[in-house]
């Protein structure tokens, strides 16, 4: 375990001596397909397509959609006591399933939900398939979820067979005829960018509303920033006054917030990481094969208090 930042950076910036790594049940549940289990030129060609889902020009047309969700999960948070950083999750998951399969992820969105619960509690679990185990039920539902994803996939392809339209969201940048993806590769794919999404940025989210909570001037300037585009969509002639990407761009404060929140907070404990041979670092050898785990906890050496208003 190694938890100074020049020892992360020196492991963390060098991916020819350490590939990615995870526990075994982890590996099996997420699909060997899986982005993070390679390296070279199908690890470029995944980062390449996943990017391509998240740019700008695919993330405009969804604000709207993202606004609608935002808003549903606020209503269900009424009138009763929450745990801030599950209710982050669902939200994140909710988010996830738009950006990953466009709008038709609300005809599936109840059936992934209820596997993909299922299934993350046994990413870590001891690999043990018996029935009652935790593994044993998280392999289960990992093949169920395997059945939904590919009727999805196949929809998708009838669609785009009869279609013109490109789809921007994952699967679509997944399934361009010039990619040549397998549908495991594109399952186990979609399955891991979930995996990867969810937790860190609830983990984002919740920070934000701790860190606010603590910085009442902080908090007041950012939901004045808010409610001046509230004023502004009111003024608006269009009937349906959503938020757009346009608006988005008025929030300078609210950005700073996220980026101080990112650069104060630990969104994650640790990570894996395998030697791919043996490695030498300041006189003490690593050898091939032996696993590394680097704790994000103290790698942040600047001040650790809040500096939005002063940055």
């Amino acid at each position: 375990m190694i938890s100074s930042p020049e020892a992360a950076k020196f492991v963390l910036s060098r991916a020819h001596l350490f590939k990615p790594t995870f526990p075994v049940s982890k590996e099996r549940m997420l699909g060997k397909e899986a982005i993070f289990f390679h390296q070279g030129d199908y690890h470029a060609k995944l980062r390449k397509l996943v990017l391509r889902a998240f740019m700008p020009d695919a993330i405009r047309s969804i604000v709207p959609d993202i606004e609608s969700i935002a808003k549903d999960s606020l209503k269900s948070c009424q009138g009763r006591l929450i745990n801030t950083f599950q209710e982050m999750k669902t939200f994140t998951f909710n988010v996830a399933l738009l950006s990953i399969f466009g709008k038709d992820e609300i005809l599936y969105r109840e059936d992934l939900k209820r596997c993909y619960y299922i299934l993350e509690k046994g990413y870590n679990s001891m690999p043990i398939n018996l029935p009652g185990t935790l593994f044993h039920k998280s392999m289960k539902v990992r093949k169920e979820l395997a059945q939904i994803l590919a009727k999805i996939i196949s929809t998708r392809r009838q669609r785009m067979q009869l279609e013109e339209e490109d789809h921007k969201d994952l699967l679509g940048s997944f399934m361009g005829d010039k990619e040549g993806l397998t549908d495991q590769q594109i399952a186990d794919n979609v399955i891991g960018v979930i995996f990867a999404a969810r937790d860190t940025t609830a983990s984002v989210l919740t920070w934000i509303v701790k860190y606010l909570g603590e910085n009442p001037s902080v908090l007041q300037a950012v939901t004045a920033e808010q409610e001046a585009i509230i004023r502004s969509k009111e003024e608006e002639e269009e009937e349906e006054k959503v938020l757009s990407w346009a608006d988005t761009k008025k929030m300078p404060l609210t950005c700073r917030v996220i980026q101080e929140t990112l650069r104060v907070a630990s969104i994650l404990s640790f990570t894996f990481r395998e030697a791919v041979e043996d490695v030498e670092y300041q006189g003490y050898l690593i050898p091939k094969g032996w696993k590394v785990l680097p704790l994000f906890r103290n790698i942040h050496t600047a001040q650790k208090s809040f500096l939005i208003l002063t940055v």
